[in-house]
């Protein structure tokens, strides 16, 4: 009776033993449905968890650099079973998809690691840089993921006038790469940066905020009035109808025109204390600060005063009214008598 209540118990608590001891045995062997690898070769463990001390041994070769493939189930079985790997859990598996892992090299990279070493050897700096263009459309290349150092330029010939260049490059630790001809043509250029416009304006429009993009372009087509910043620009008018991308230049510029030739505007007389206002004609375009002439409407007579706001000009003295009457009677005789 005893040995039977033993019994019962051991069964109770085995499950409880195994579960805080992590498990009764060794896990069984999993199918992935899916892998990625960085080397040439599918190993077993890349394709099967729990695998064993077969998960090192190689049974296939990886596809192409930065490409993928399938492999059946029935193969994959069939490889692991040459390595004594049985009772495999395919979980209803019929093919694993294997992708080979790879860095991806783009024409943009090249003519930027191109275009650092001409501004190196050209000692560019401040704003201006150098942007490099390939003669070729060049494919991505793809190299070992594990090659991750900056690509080098291992030789270059430049033309400074024409500004062609002829450059060697070399991906560090990429075997792959190292049976590819990395060489490149093309032509730099210095850029600069300048503002364009977003939209094309018509003569005498003011320039908004959301009117000017600040872009790179060719140093020698943007010459010495190019505006280099956006902000100098914003509220200014222009001088001339602009399209739309065209660089903006000081001599396209100039201050907003508050007052039109022949437009009513208001006249506005300031003295110290006093301050008057009649209706005038302008007879010449300003901006604000310009000195114009008007004609005042009930008078007649013609006044030059100074644009001071739209359609508003102001003619100010700034004698005192008190010295005026003071110099007048200081010049009289005096009539006083003795």
């Amino acid at each position: 009776m005893l040995r039977t209540s033993l019994a019962v118990l051991l069964a109770l608590t085995a499950p409880a033993i195994a579960q805080e001891t992590g498990s009764l045995g060794p896990a069984s062997p999993l199918l992935k449905r899916s892998v990625t690898v960085t080397s040439e070769v599918v190993r077993i463990g890349d394709l099967i968890d729990n695998a064993g001390k077969a998960a090192q041994v190689a049974i296939f070769r990886a596809p192409d650099l930065g490409t993928a493939g399938t492999v059946p189930t029935a193969q994959v079985l069939q490889a692991a079973r040459a390595h004594a790997l049985i009772g495999i859990d395919t979980a209803g598996i019929s093919e694993v998809l294997v992708t080979h892992a790879s860095r991806v090299i783009t024409s943009k990279e090249i003519e930027t690691r191109i275009a650092e070493a001409i501004g190196q050897r050209l000692g560019v700096s401040g704003d201006s840089q150098i942007a490099a263009r390939l003669d070729r459309e060049f494919r991505a290349l793809h190299v070992e993921a594990s090659a991750t150092e900056p690509l080098q330029v291992t030789r270059l010939s430049l033309d400074p006038r024409s500004g062609q260049f002829d450059a060697v490059l070399e991906v560090p630790g990429s075997t792959a790469a190292r049976h590819l001809p990395l060489r490149f043509r093309g032509k730099a250029v210095e850029t600069v940066e300048v503002a364009a416009l977003a939209r094309p304006l018509a003569r005498g429009e003011v320039i908004r905020a959301s009117d000017v993009v600040v872009e790179r372009r060719p140093k020698s087509e943007t010459g010495a009035e190019a505006s280099a910043d956006g902000a100098p620009v914003v509220g200014m008018a222009v001088r001339r109808a602009l399209r739309a991308g065209q660089v903006l230049r000081q001599s396209d510029l100039m201050r907003p025109e508050l007052v039109q030739r022949n437009e009513n505007v208001t006249l506005v007389f300031e003295v110290p204390g006093i301050m008057l206002t009649s209706r005038a004609k302008a007879l010449e375009t300003g901006a604000e600060g310009d000195l114009i002439s008007v004609v005042n409407v009930q008078s007649k007579r013609t006044v030059q005063g100074t644009v001071s706001g739209p359609s508003t000009v102001t003619v100010t003295s700034m004698k005192p009214r008190v010295a005026a009457v003071a110099s007048d009677t200081a010049s009289r005789p005096d009539s006083r008598t003795e």
